[in-house]
């Protein structure tokens, strides 16, 4: 199992539970499916269906957050309300107000939740305590917000911090374009995407495409900068960077998959040893990332 999104954190204090104390703080939020009446849950799942909240490999931890969501279309709700209005005006004699419009709809979203279907997905969570690493598998920093709410109903606190570098991605990513060579231990790909700070935001994407050196420095030298940047890690990860240091379309190359391929020999081995791999190899990456951004920024 590999992570395909990073979001990235910083703990900011050693962590103190262990796997043991991490379960029994997060059982009491187990997910359980949402009742007729919630839009959405969620709570916290077995990594491996094994009834254990906590998966622990190499002191490395991983959790996973259940949600489920009910899918109900507000125009389902607005033709039944239309209807519901239909029937109400002719009864009372004279259209239904702001307020009674209201209370119908409440009273239809009540009616119709029992009957929605519903979706579950599962976020992953993985902790490094040895190199204060808190990583959420997740594309969007509001599916992680919902993991760091969840933790916090679970542990009370937890000492968590944003990754903060010298430079900012943006910056960086372009200097590399314009100088036409990556940071040490990466490589840069064919997938790029240049944006103008103008108010137009004019962008220029390079997707599978053989990055020209003298074509991209014209469109820096426009006034356009890298917001995303395709790049390989030590020709065995590669990576889509983003402005907002987001790691997107991680995936581990073939030397990586032959290697794990070679050592197991059954699921729960495969599992343990994809895992270990990907924590070790993504810790040594962000450390090499950080390096590359001009290290971390620590306020003094």
């Amino acid at each position: 199992m590999w992570f395909k999104n990073l979001q990235v954190y910083r703990l900011s204090a050693p962590w103190a539970l262990t796997s043991e104390q991490l379960h029994d703080a997060l059982a009491p939020r187990a997910f359980s499916a949402s009742n007729s009446l919630e839009m959405q849950s969620n709570g916290w799942v077995s990594p491996r269906d094994n009834g254990m909240l906590v998966h622990t490999v190499n002191k490395q931890l991983l959790l996973q957050l259940g949600t489920e969501k009910k899918l109900l279309p507000s125009t389902v709700i607005n033709q039944v309300c239309k209807a519901r209005a239909a029937e109400l005006e002719e009864q009372q004699g004279f259209k239904p107000g702001r307020k009674q419009m209201k209370e119908l709809k409440e009273q239809v979203t009540d009616e119709l939740l029992p009957r929605a279907f519903s979706i579950r997905r599962n976020t992953s969570v993985w902790i490094d305590p040895v190199h204060g690493w808190l990583v959420v598998d997740a594309a969007s920093p509001a599916k992680a917000d919902e993991v760091f709410k969840a933790l916090l109903q679970s542990l009370g606190q937890l000492p968590l911090g944003t990754l903060r570098v010298q430079q900012s991605p943006v910056a960086a990513m372009t200097d590399w374009l314009a100088a036409d060579e990556a940071p040490r231990n990466f490589t840069i790909d064919q997938d790029t995407e240049l944006r103008s700070t103008s108010e137009g935001k004019a962008t220029v994407r390079y997707v599978r495409h053989t990055l020209e050196p003298d074509d991209v420095r014209r469109h820096i030298a426009s006034g356009k900068q890298c917001t995303r940047l395709a790049l390989t890690w030590a020709d065995r990860v590669s990576l889509v960077l983003t402005e907002s240091l987001t790691l997107k379309r991680v995936a581990p190359l073939d030397v990586l998959k032959e290697n794990a391929d070679a050592m197991t020999q059954n699921d729960d081995e495969r599992f343990d040893t994809d895992f270990a791999l990907m924590t070790g190899e993504l810790s040594k990456l962000l450390d090499d990332l950080v390096e590359a951004l001009g290290g971390e920024f620590k306020p003094e």
